[in-house]
């Protein structure tokens, strides 16, 4: 490498390693732990390239950025934080940061990077915009996860629609709420769809009106219905057209049951959500986070041992962040001392894996009552602090009805005098609610 490299980093030690590493690589370095000295540095002319730290004695590295682009235009700076968020990873990109790596760093990648650096030029920045709200709860210091911050970063103030995809628990609403929340549309509404939100030829109209611009999230596609999924393309055929178009985010597990043509007009760009197993290393930061929002709500104060926190690391968490909290918020509430042990987790965890896990057991056990007020409590959920739309109680008998009479259709063959002797109805009455609904027979099954 050939170049004047200017460290600022409160952290001797890092500054050290940087200054012999780059030395050796040919470089001069001047290194500081103060941002006043850097920027005499950069007035100075001093420096081809810049690595800098983002909290620092004397100020803040990221707001040094549109300082330095305006002194210097085209000095590459690479920011390294401690800061493992996605704020962090954001606002190095807003700030038109040259790279970004978080604590702790890889040096030999860190040591290619400014090599790069070094070798660019690049233009004249503008300074950083207005910066979003501090409180995120999407955290990591995983590969997957900055991976996820970067291309998080790059789409934020998009106007693509996006598709979030990831397994159950990974927390993929969260990530579309965090999209809408540091975006340029974050003051006006977020309204997250259900399937029974979509009933109706009027429905389309109705979710626009509500959403005026803002975010519109189609949570969790891979339960919608057909129907369902085809009021979602009405809902995006009517977005593309309105004065003020919506983001459209879509969030799944997986497209496997999916329209392609929906798919499609969802993928605009497509975020993966990493599961827990392929991040073992954010375990420990998640179960001090989820501790310390127990605590919030009522439960004593707890720490995790280092021997409890290898437990939890070594845990494959199929359930992923979902699973993960519930069980901080049991071994909060379950400890007998302020520090958990390693053998209360190893309980805990023999506990949850001896318990019967299939769904279908599960979905046996369950009444008709409560798997009702299972989806509907959902449904409220989906909505955050907002009510659902107005309408609920003929969405929810239509939900309920629709999928009533098309098994009890199939049942019988389609015959319908069957069905509605079955159901207890007049034939007339089944006719009219089978016109209502746009139910058709399409499937005969041999009478047993």
């Amino acid at each position: 490498m050939d170049g004047t490299v200017l460290i600022a980093d409160d952290d001797r030690t890092i500054r050290t390693v940087l200054s012999q590493a780059l030395t050796r690589a040919g470089c001069k370095v001047h290194a500081t732990s103060s941002l006043t000295t850097l920027m005499r540095w950069v007035g100075e002319g001093m420096g081809d390239a810049i690595i800098s730290d983002v909290v620092m004695p004397d100020g803040n590295g990221l707001e040094m950025l549109p300082k330095i682009a305006a002194e210097r235009p085209g000095l590459p700076v690479i920011i390294i934080s401690a800061q493992n968020t996605v704020m962090t990873a954001i606002r190095a990109t807003e700030a038109e940061a040259w790279d970004y790596l978080p604590k702790p760093f890889d040096l030999p990648d860190l040591m290619a990077r400014t090599a790069r650096a070094l070798d660019s030029r690049r233009s004249a920045r503008a300074p950083a915009p207005e910066q979003p709200p501090e409180a995120l709860p999407l955290v990591g210091q995983s590969a997957p996860m900055q991976a996820l911050f970067r291309d998080l970063a790059r789409v934020i103030n998009s106007d693509l629609p996006v598709w979030i995809a990831g397994e159950s628990g990974t927390g993929k609403s969260l990530v579309a709420r965090v999209i809408h929340d540091v975006s340029d549309r974050r003051r006006r509404p977020f309204v997250t769809i259900g399937p029974g939100d979509l009933a109706g030829p009027a429905a389309p109209a109705q979710i626009l009106d509500r959403a005026d611009a803002g975010t519109i999230v189609l949570d969790g596609l891979q339960d919608f219905t057909a129907d369902a999924q085809l009021g979602a393309l009405m809902l995006i055929d009517a977005a593309a057209r309105a004065e003020a178009p919506p983001r459209l985010i879509g969030t799944a597990q997986n497209a496997d049951d999916l329209r392609s043509d929906l798919y499609y007009r969802l993928a605009g760009a497509v975020i993966d959500v990493p599961p827990l197993r392929e991040r073992r290393e954010d375990i420990p930061l998640l179960a001090t986070h989820f501790l310390f929002l127990a605590e919030e709500t009522g439960a004593p104060a707890r720490r995790l041992a280092p021997a409890a926190l290898d437990a939890l690391r070594a845990h494959d968490w199929p359930g992923n962040l979902r699973e993960l909290e519930h069980a901080a918020r049991r071994l909060a509430l379950s400890a007998r001392v302020p520090e958990i042990a390693r053998s209360e987790v190893d309980a805990l965890l023999a506990a949850r894996s001896a318990a019967p896990q299939a769904p279908a057991a599960a979905a046996m056990a369950e009444t008709l009552p409560q798997a009702v007020a299972a989806h509907v409590q959902r449904y409220f959920d989906l909505h955050g602090q907002d009510l659902p739309p107005a309408g609920l109680y003929a969405r929810v008998l239509r939900e309920v009805e629709a999928p009533l009479l098309r098994i009890a259709l199939d049942s019988v063959g389609g015959n319908q005098a069957k069905c509605a002797e079955l159901l207890g109805i007049n034939r007339n009455t089944l006719r009219k609610k089978m016109t209502d609904l746009d139910i058709e027979v399409t499937r005969r099954r041999k009478l047993m």
